[in-house]
């Protein structure tokens, strides 16, 4: 329900607008002077305001100068009684929507707050769209895989049906959600994304739905949860499995009922929002080691996508270099890149998937000196060496590249020995050898379980993770 500030000394105006904005169907509150007003603005962030130009403590421009500082976006309605066209003129360049003299008409009042709800409307999403604009990387492929995976994201599109999308990391589980959201017919709305893993537990529901003033200690004012700002869009809940089986059963009941509350709030919120979630690990064994609500699976389950490892469809590699080269190989003018390295990069294993080739091929983008990709660079890079073996069939020489990255599993600690740490430049980097070929050994004896080596090792969960990403470890 949109709220109605009115600022305004006048009892019986104060009552008369509350009532009127109430049989429009709007919440209303309402203050008497002019610094109690500002104070509900900071505090509640009312969809519109209405505020009286002559206030018993002060002007009311200068009220209006505040509540621009404050929010420039919330559209502000002045009325007067006592006014003339230079004071109009002086409000509207301060920034109020527009001016009402009194004997106000009603009629005129109802269609100004109408219209000045839609602007804020329209301002707000105006800057969420600016911040869920669709990344530029697109689904690049030929193999059938892929190209089936296509196919069910354009028919499934033009649906509001939950979507899940399983794979691996790096495999473009978002770049799959921002397609299904940039070919529905939500594409004008905004698409948030919320990476579950990286949220701490504690925020995580704040996060998502929002809270109100005093909710918590910090909670100083209303604010706006994700699934509120997505409202008639889209919702990506990438990583869903590292959710609580707590925020399970809330994300559940938004996807049952369209309703939710905020934290600390006891009025229910519409929600017109699809959601897509992703996890990159298998529902099933989730659901049977109980990390997972079965019930939240068959809700999100309708449109299943699964997007296979680069591991699985190596010939869509060439394409995807192609692809990275264009985008970052514009910035020193074009890069070229020798038919031995992307044969090299053809048989590599990919632990990292598509994220791992773009970063690789942004890094060389970046520090290649003569615009060219060479086999050398790509050995150098990938740690591959080249043994030249001889067929026992036809006495013929081949070249056989080998990669301990491709042979041993990706969460390998064999290339981090002790020479690794004698050979670093300060004793903080041979720390950080130590520390990732430590983590890497205990996932590996883990199955690459982050949940159960966080358990060994004594720390939990969400520090374990960041330590992986700081330390860039791939798995």
């Amino acid at each position: 329900m949109k709220l109605v500030l009115v600022i305004d000394d006048e009892d019986g105006i104060r009552s008369s607008l509350s009532g009127i904005l109430k049989d429009e169907g709007y919440a209303v509150t309402s203050e008497a002077s002019g610094e109690a007003g500002l104070k509900t603005f900071t505090e509640k962030m009312p969809n519109a305001v209405l505020l009286d130009v002559w206030l018993p403590d002060r002007d009311g421009a200068d009220i209006l100068r505040d509540m621009v500082k404050i929010n420039k976006n919330i559209p502000v309605i002045m009325i007067s009684g006592h006014s003339d066209i230079d004071t109009a003129i002086k409000t509207i360049k301060i920034g109020a929507y527009d001016f009402i003299e009194k004997p106000l008409s009603l009629d005129r009042l109802v269609i100004t707050v109408e219209n000045a709800l839609k602007f804020n409307g329209l301002s707000e999403k105006k800057a969420i769209l600016a911040e869920s604009l669709p990344e530029r990387f697109e689904f690049i492929g030929e193999t059938e895989s892929i190209k089936t995976l296509k196919e069910k994201i354009i028919k499934a599109a033009p649906s509001s049906a939950p979507v899940l999308i399983t794979g691996e990391n790096g495999t473009g589980k978002e770049i799959a959600a921002r397609a299904v959201h940039l070919n529905s017919l939500r594409k004008d709305e905004p698409f948030i994304a919320i990476n579950c893993a990286a949220i701490p537990e504690e925020l995580i529901e704040s996060e998502i739905f929002g809270y109100e003033k005093g909710a918590f200690t910090g909670a100083a004012a209303r604010k706006k949860g994700k699934f509120e700002l997505a409202d008639g869009g889209t919702i990506f809940l990438d990583e869903i499995g590292d959710m609580s089986l707590r925020m399970q059963s809330k994300i559940l009941r938004v996807l049952q009922e369209n309703k939710f509350q905020r934290v600390g709030g006891e009025s229910e919120i519409e929600s017109d929002v699809r959601v897509i979630a992703a996890t990159n690990k298998d529902p099933e064994l989730e659901i049977s080691a109980g990390r997972f609500r079965r019930d939240l699976f068959y809700r999100l389950n309708v449109i299943p996508l699964y997007i296979p490892p680069l591991r699985e469809r190596k010939n869509d590699i060439p394409l995807l270099i192609d692809y990275f080269i264009k985008i970052f190989g514009g910035n020193a003018g074009r890069l070229e890149i020798e038919e031995n390295a992307v044969n090299i990069l053809k048989d590599y294993n990919w632990p990292g998937n598509v994220r791992e080739l773009k970063n690789i091929i942004e890094r060389f983008s970046i520090l290649n000196m003569h615009n060219r990709i060479t086999e050398k660079d790509v050995r150098m890079e990938l740690k591959i060496k080249a043994n030249v073996i001889v067929s026992e069939a036809d006495g013929v020489q081949h070249r056989r590249t080998e990669s301990s990255e491709a042979k041993q599993s990706p969460a390998d600690d064999s290339s981090l020995d002790f020479e690794s740490y004698m050979a670093a430049g300060s004793f903080k980097q041979a720390k950080e050898y130590f520390e990732k070929a430590y983590l890497i050994r205990k996932l590996k004896e883990n199955n690459n379980n982050v949940t159960r080596t966080a358990q060994i090792l004594g720390m939990s969960r969400r520090n374990l993770q960041k330590r992986i990403y700081a330390l860039d470890i791939i798995f």
